[in-house]
């Protein structure tokens, strides 16, 4: 009776595969505005894969045309999607343990994690800020370039310090608003601008610190440490996922797991 359907072991492979891409676009933007419009999409690709095969030729030309010059418009709707996508995919291969020093070799990725030295200053930092409810927002570079983020701020190039860390984020201090970037052991830039999330399923309690956490971290591998003003609670974000540290030790662990 299904004679007519002629399925070989390559279409099998070809369905999951297929199946799968939708699959890994689906976790990246599940919980964004952009789920809708992907849902939309699927659904009028598969209207138009049944009109086709009933041979509705009119309607069939119009969904075509539809979906043919709608790939551009795709392109600039998903854009963001479609950057943290590909770059999760390069940082996935980078950091594979197999490909790690071939890839560094030609392509030229340093390795920026942080020494225990740093990670001491950083975390001892957070400790004195928390207490005394000093807001902060400390980026930790990873593999991807942050270069458009320093280039809003003010270069430092200074070795990171607990106290240095302190001064730039006091209350008063003209470089205390933004951002700062870490590369290994050097504080490359204060007062930098981050992106803003534009995730809508953010809960209200995160202030525009956490916002533009969430932000850089969806669009690039960095990792971020936030400690709110307000209630003095500090956050680790990375992949656009922020996670409450109820200690020190905590946090020291989660930084050193993200270069792992």
């Amino acid at each position: 009776m299904l004679d007519f359907i002629d399925i070989r072991f390559v279409d099998l492979i070809d369905i999951a595969l297929v199946a799968l891409l939708i699959y890994q676009i689906y976790r990246i933007i599940k919980g964004t505005a952009a789920l809708g419009i992907f849902l939309g999409i699927i659904f009028l690709y598969v209207v138009w894969l049944v009109v086709k095969a009933l041979d509705m030729k009119l309607l069939s030309t119009i969904l075509g045309q539809i979906l043919g010059v709608g790939l551009l418009a795709l392109i600039i709707l998903f854009q963001q999607e479609i950057r943290r996508f590909l770059l999760r995919l390069g940082s996935t291969y980078v950091n594979n343990s197999h490909s790690t020093k071939f890839i560094k070799k030609i392509f030229g990725y340093r390795n920026h994690s942080v020494p225990l030295e740093t990670l001491d200053e950083v975390t001892q930092a957070c400790r004195r800020m928390s207490e005394t409810h000093t807001g902060a927002l400390i980026v930790l570079a990873h593999v991807s370039s942050l270069n458009f983020v320093v280039e809003t701020g003010d270069v430092i190039n200074a070795k990171v310090n607990r106290r240095l860390l302190e001064n730039i984020f006091f209350k008063n201090a003209p470089l205390h608003d933004g951002a700062i970037v870490l590369s290994a052991n050097k504080i490359v830039a204060a007062r930098c601008t981050l992106p803003i999330s534009e995730t809508p399923n953010i809960p209200p309690r995160y202030g525009m610190r956490h916002k533009a956490a969430i932000g850089l971290t969806e669009e690039t591998d960095a990792s971020v440490i936030v400690v709110s003003e307000e209630t003095g609670e500090i956050s680790f974000v990375q992949d656009g996922k922020i996670e409450t540290m109820n200690s020190i030790s905590e946090l020291r662990l989660r930084i050193e797991g993200s270069f792992k």
